[in-house]
């Protein structure tokens, strides 16, 4: 701020020198204008709709069904007396539930059911079910 003393009023003048106020506010201008692009932030990664998720299987029960004829079928699958061991690992190899159930006709001897219970058993299969028709009929209804 300049003052002035006398002149042609013959009083005191006062007037604003703006000209280092104007050097200062370039300074900052250019600060404010180079500052922004020198920095880097953090990658911001935007939140994505989740992925629908597939319909739940349900765990495919095992039936080993013992027939009159002493033939055996899992689930309607036929299988001999001599494969039945392998077949039995070979499809709970992967599962945790190691829950097996066995269906006779009402012909069969249950010396015949004791033996597919061992050979489960050897397999490492367990717990064993038996299914009965009264409990077919209320599983269908």
């Amino acid at each position: 701020m300049a003052i002035s003393v006398g002149g042609s009023n013959r009083g005191t003048i006062a007037e604003v020198n703006v000209v280092p106020l104007i050097d200062v506010l370039l300074v900052l201008l250019v600060i404010f204008m180079i500052i922004p692009h020198s920095q880097f932030g953090l990658k911001a990664e935007i939140p994505q709709a989740a992925a629908p998720l597939p319909p739940e299987r349900a765990p495919e029960v095992i039936v080993v069904q013992l027939l009159a004829d002493g033939s055996l079928r899992i689930n309607q699958e036929p299988v001999s007396w001599e494969s039945l061991e392998s077949r039995l690992e070979e499809i709970y190899e992967m599962r945790a539930n190691r829950a097996v159930f066995i269906r006779g006709d009402a012909a069969v001897e249950f010396s015949q059911v004791a033996r597919v219970i061992d050979v489960m058993r050897s397999a490492g299969l367990g717990p064993v079910g038996l299914m009965t028709p009264g409990l077919e009929q209320e599983s269908l209804n």
